[in-house]
């Protein structure tokens, strides 16, 4: 049975070639279902801090995640298990953008975009996506881009920025371990 679906495509602010996904989620989403999807579909592990910022023009001070962030919030705050994607755009006209913080010290910062309304079955589908997300706890966006130019001389980690496999997502389960190489 058909049910509403959105399309969404996320992407890492500051890195250059950009670092995205796009993939499609069940209308009746709540935000932390959100939050799991775009850890899997990014690769992250999941084990830092997140919110779902939005607001009018540049000033998104209102907030949607987990309740212990409500009294650090300077707008409006949800509850990111009481809201559904579908609740909370309504009849917007899409796109409709957002961010998406994760990791609180390093600053991880996505933009969500909520591409179109669609029909489906199922919970996350992944649909599209390129490059690898950088590695979890590596030191923000600046770090990265540092270690990507060869900058960094410490990092002798494995990695391949252009690593992405669109069969390697796995929503909602264990993750397969992706092929390893030296970053560049």
């Amino acid at each position: 049975m058909s049910e509403p679906r959105f399309v969404i495509k996320v992407f890492l602010y500051q890195i250059t070639p950009q670092i995205w996904r796009r993939f499609s989620v069940p209308a009746s989403f709540n935000f932390l279902q959100l939050n799991d999807a775009i850890q899997d579909a990014m690769g992250w592990e999941n084990k830092h801090p997140h919110e779902f910022r939005h607001g009018k023009g540049k000033r998104l001070v209102d907030v949607i995640g987990p309740v212990g962030l409500a009294d650090q919030t300077p707008g409006e705050f949800q509850d990111e298990l009481k809201i559904t994607i579908a609740e909370f755009l309504g009849k917007k006209k899409l796109p409709v953008r957002i961010l998406y913080r994760y990791d609180f010290a390093e600053e991880w910062i996505h933009e969500i975009v909520f591409e179109k309304r669609a029909e489906g079955e199922g919970g996350a589908e992944m649909i599209d996506g390129a490059r690898a997300c950088p590695p979890e706890d590596f030191g923000g966006v600046f770090q990265y881009m540092e270690a990507l130019h060869g900058q960094i001389g410490w990092y002798r980690g494995e990695y391949d920025p252009e690593a992405f496999d669109i069969k390697e997502v796995v929503f909602g389960g264990k993750k397969r371990n992706p092929k390893k190489r030296k970053l560049r």
